[in-house]
């Protein structure tokens, strides 16, 4: 699985799976543009990551599309093309549906969905033609729900009907779309969960309990199956969602 002389344009990529992916693809081979909100922390991964490749850091927000228009355009202008695009940025905000504003609400659905179809819309003219890949990172919460996440539910629920659609008709441009659903992955994000948790560490041992491989993921394992379909490995995979939780939903959990 390698992509050499590609070049991939990866959302969120500046910590937890889309870091993990960025460094994933360049060892590949790739040239990686990572961006993400948090401008500095993208300028040092890349910075990072330009010892052993190729990459360059864009700032900026997901959900506006003259950013997103221009991110796009300055990847093609850095490394002449776009092959593979990954969007993994995404916020989780737990907040019962009876008392989520219609602020916070548009919020996470513009960041999970709105901001893959704006990077798709804008990725998919530059790709026409060349065999492209787009992975998009949902998560097993577009499969089962959780207390508490009625939005984020919602969002990554929508990412694998958006991926699905965007396969259907793109395929005819060569173009595949493919969706990766995580469970527990060790991330800045799953960190931030267990502090708020009462007893972390009581957390931790009740949600490895019904996970069948007995370990959180990292996102060295999402890594993999994002440059799996990007890879020329998964030619004829499109529209597909592979899930990644060390078997955790086959518990019911």
């Amino acid at each position: 699985m390698r992509l050499d002389s590609k070049v991939a344009l990866i959302t969120g990529g500046a910590s937890g799976i889309g870091r993990g992916i960025a460094e994933r693809f360049v060892e590949a081979g790739a040239a990686v543009a990572i961006f993400d909100i948090d401008g500095e922390r993208a300028r040092d991964v890349a910075g990072r990551l330009g010892v052993s490749g190729r990459a360059i850091a864009i700032e900026g927000d997901v959900a506006n599309e003259e950013q997103v228009k221009a991110a796009v355009a300055r990847t093609v202008a850095e490394f002449g093309a776009l092959d593979v695009l990954v969007n993994d940025a995404g916020i989780e905000i737990e907040c019962l549906a009876v008392e989520l504003s219609c602020e916070l609400w548009d919020r996470i659905l513009a960041v999970n969905l709105k901001g893959v179809f704006l990077f798709s819309k804008h990725a998919i003219p530059h790709m026409r033609g060349r065999g492209g890949a787009i992975v998009n990172i949902s998560s097993v919460h577009a499969l089962v729900s959780y207390p508490r996440d009625p939005a984020y539910d919602a969002s990554k629920a929508g990412m694998i009907g958006l991926t699905r659609a965007l396969a259907l008709d793109h395929g005819r441009d060569g173009i595949r779309v493919n969706v990766i659903c995580p469970g527990y992955i060790e991330t800045p994000m799953h960190e931030r969960w267990l502090k708020t948790m009462a007893d972390p560490e009581e957390a931790v041992r009740q949600v490895l309990r019904f996970h069948p491989l007995g370990r959180f993921g990292t996102p060295r394992d999402v890594a993999e199956a994002a440059l799996f379909l990007a890879s020329e490995a998964a030619s004829f995979i499109t529209g597909a969602s592979l899930v990644v939780d060390g078997g955790m939903i086959i518990e019911g959990h």
